[in-house]
């Protein structure tokens, strides 16, 4: 509705692509902005509404008839298993890829994935069935060269890496130059939070402090925060109020409801509270 589809999300951590939720057209939205979704090992699902899973069958079935032999893992509540294998079971649907199923903690904050440059880690949110945010955390970065030195020097290429790292480089006749001297300060480790639905709750505040960049459901605004209490989601004031509580650098808003056609006025809500706001929208990307 209004060009609005149900919630999923492609995040790009160095050309490694992560999905998170995968509603209903899901695998049509991917097609249609150009996203290969065999490239996409890890997926995350937050809960067990059908416009956050519905279309997971549907892509699962499509990777297996396009070939997939790669693994597959998927995080999801521990009853998102019985529901797939109910569903293969009676398609008679025998998977040709390894499907790796991780259930996630409604309960407790917990690292549910380590890369060697990527940390990801899942939090208890509060909605009306059992619900879990994603945080995605950059590793150290390396720090940025300082050419005009490097060349004065004519370090030899080999090396370049290893000063970024931070391992100083010694010349020919003996002399060391410190690496930091080389070097400017690496830039702070990027990260990503995925506050899907949730009601306006400090017990995931810790999970998501200092974020680099915050989503948070904004499904209804302020004039209904009963409405929202009710139905365990957010308005976007209560959004914008939490993004300042957590120190986030910045803030998108989305989930919201299909009652808005217009939503400008999420802006107008959430910017006064919290300036570095954002709209999420369909097909755009959002550097961190």
């Amino acid at each position: 509705m209004y060009g609005r589809h149900p919630t999923s999300q492609v995040v790009n951590f160095n050309e490694q692509l992560f999905l998170i939720d995968c509603g209903e057209g899901t695998q049509m939205q991917l097609f249609r902005y150009g996203i290969r979704s065999n490239r996409i090992n890890h997926i995350f699902i937050s809960h067990l509404h059908g416009d956050h899973y519905l279309g997971l069958v549907g892509l699962l079935s499509s990777q297996h008839l396009m070939g997939r032999k790669s693994d597959l893992h998927l995080y999801g509540p521990a009853a998102l298993k019985e529901i797939l294998d109910l569903q293969f079971k009676y398609s008679d649907t025998h998977l040709r890829y390894d499907l790796i199923f991780h259930p996630t903690n409604p309960k407790n904050a917990e690292v549910i994935l380590e890369l060697p440059k990527l940390t990801v880690s899942s939090f208890p949110l509060q909605h009306r069935v059992d619900c879990t945010g994603f945080r995605f955390d950059e590793g150290k970065r390396a720090a940025p060269l300082n050419m005009e030195k490097v060349e004065e020097l004519n370090i030899p290429t080999p090396y370049l890496k290893m000063l970024k790292k931070g391992i100083d480089y010694v010349s020919e006749d003996g002399t060391v130059h410190r690496a930091q001297e080389l070097t400017f300060a690496a830039p702070d480790p990027r990260s990503y939070a995925f506050c899907s639905d949730t009601k306006m709750w400090d017990g995931y505040h810790d999970a998501i402090r200092n974020v680099s960049l915050l989503y948070h459901e904004a499904t209804f605004l302020e004039i209904l925060a009963d409405r929202a209490t009710e139905t365990f989601h957010s308005t976007a004031l209560q959004a914008a109020t939490v993004a300042q509580s957590v120190h986030a650098g910045q803030l998108l808003l989305g989930h919201y409801s299909a009652r808005y056609k217009d939503l400008q006025p999420f802006l107008l809500e959430a910017k006064p509270v919290f300036a570095n706001t954002l709209l999420s929208e369909q097909g755009k990307w959002f550097l961190v």
